[in-house]
């Protein structure tokens, strides 16, 4: 009896174990895995495959490389999915343009700001730029369920029957192009590259406080999530982080980035 006991305690102790991404379980492994959303499709923040690994993925390769670990992608369908994922330890991280919001707080723990963010209107012409909220209002509005768009777009009071949130990860600038919306709401990191790709797109009202982008880990991984502050912070003190923002987003980034925190 005693035997099976411990071997149940044993049992017990290794599923614990496994189910703990701290940062010495990490290295033990050998292997840290960052969760992001698939766009299958070209991605500034977290590419699956490609030369440009993306803005998240640059900065998670030079963490792990520090550690003397390798990074191990694990794709999701869906942003609703990623918290989910993480909790049932599926990976150690969340990556890939992830915004910091308070219902998502409640749930896992953030790292310091990896880039400035803040949602804003998008409209494209003929149609004018969005610039108030009863504007907006008015519209049919696209956004990607389980969003911190979609999050963006239920606080500005949007009446649900105007709310398309069926549109797909990444899919928001081709519905505004298609016809099938007349404005989205975007995180301003988006916003940059889809008029950049499309000189049509306008940017309008913007939507909420200024905003962060950060990693996501389980609120119990403290050591890791101190590993990762402490890498970025450090990032933030040199020249990298604006060489890689303006790699990724191009030469107005900064200026923009700046209108947003105003």
């Amino acid at each position: 009896m005693r035997r099976h006991a411990s071997l149940s305690a044993a049992a017990l102790l290794a599923t614990a174990t496994a189910f703990t991404a701290d940062l010495e379980a990490v290295k033990a492994r050998g292997v840290l895995r960052v969760l992001a959303v698939d766009l299958h499709e070209p991605d500034e923040f977290f590419q699956f495959s490609g030369a440009a690994p993306g803005f998240d993925r640059e900065i998670l390769e030079g963490f792990a490389r520090l550690h003397s670990v390798r990074l191990e992608p694990v794709a999701v369908s869906a942003w609703d999915d990623l918290v989910p994922a993480l909790a049932a330890d599926r990976g150690d991280v969340i990556a890939g343009r992830f915004t910091v919001t308070e219902e998502r707080k409640r749930r896992i723990a953030f790292t310091r700001e990896t880039f400035p963010t803040r949602n804003v209107v998008l409209t494209r012409r003929p149609a004018p730029a969005v610039k108030s909220l009863e504007e907006l209002r008015a519209l049919r509005v696209g956004t990607v369920r389980g969003s911190s768009m979609a999050e963006a777009v239920a606080g500005t009071g949007v009446p649900p029957a105007n709310v398309d949130d069926t549109i797909r990860p990444g899919g928001l600038p081709a519905a505004l192009v298609a016809g099938r919306v007349r404005a989205v709401v975007l995180g301003v990191e988006s916003a940059i590259m889809a008029q950049r790709d499309d000189p049509k797109v306008e940017l309008g009202l913007f939507v909420g406080p200024p905003g962060s982008l950060a990693f996501g880990v389980r609120r119990g991984d403290q050591a890791l999530l101190a590993a990762l502050d402490r890498y970025i912070q450090n990032l933030r003190r040199t020249a990298t982080w604006n060489r890689l923002a303006v790699k990724y987003f191009g030469d107005k980034a900064p200026e923009v980035l700046r209108k947003a925190r105003e």
